[in-house]
């Protein structure tokens, strides 16, 4: 049942958004119900090697955290770039990485990516350090430490770490 059906609750899930945005017709139950079997089939080998969520509870709050920390970013960034007087410090910030797993690290990655006036670039060779570029960096410590207690902890605690 498992190779027939790999992921139940995604496809669920892609047929129930299928259906919210082309609306219910024969035509389109049947076509989401393939895509909603197809499309984890294909993808099962991708996503099978991740770790589990250990404290989902914990995921939506940092979800609900990220979105709010992007809100305040674009505004930050926005009043940074549309007011002249104000001088940029652009740096780069070579983060030390404390997260074992690799998936948790680019969820990190991302989530800092995701946040305006700063860029993930890439990990270092040994996987203990992501270098991300910042719009204005005044003090890389109290960032790190920022990017430590708001994300890396959160995400340490979610996949049990």
């Amino acid at each position: 049942m498992k190779r027939l059906l790999p992921m139940p609750w995604h496809s669920v899930m892609l047929l129930l958004v299928w259906l919210l945005l082309n609306g219910f017709s024969y035509g389109h139950l049947f076509l989401g119900a393939f895509l909603a079997w197809l499309i984890p089939v294909l993808t099962y080998t991708y996503v099978r090697g991740h770790p589990p969520v250990k404290r989902p509870l914990k995921m939506l709050v940092y979800i609900l955290r990220l979105l709010k920390d992007i809100v305040v970013a674009n505004v930050d960034v926005a009043r940074r770039v549309l007011m002249p007087n104000r001088l940029l410090q652009p740096g780069w910030l070579a983060y030390p990485l404390s997260l074992s797993e690799a998936f948790p690290a680019t969820v990190l990655a991302s989530s800092v990516s995701l946040t305006p006036g700063t860029v993930s670039v890439e990990f270092s060779s040994d996987r203990s350090c992501l270098y991300i570029h910042v719009l204005h960096l005044e003090d890389a410590e109290a960032l790190t430490g920022f990017i430590r207690q708001r994300y890396e902890q959160p995400l340490k605690e979610i996949f049990g770490c």
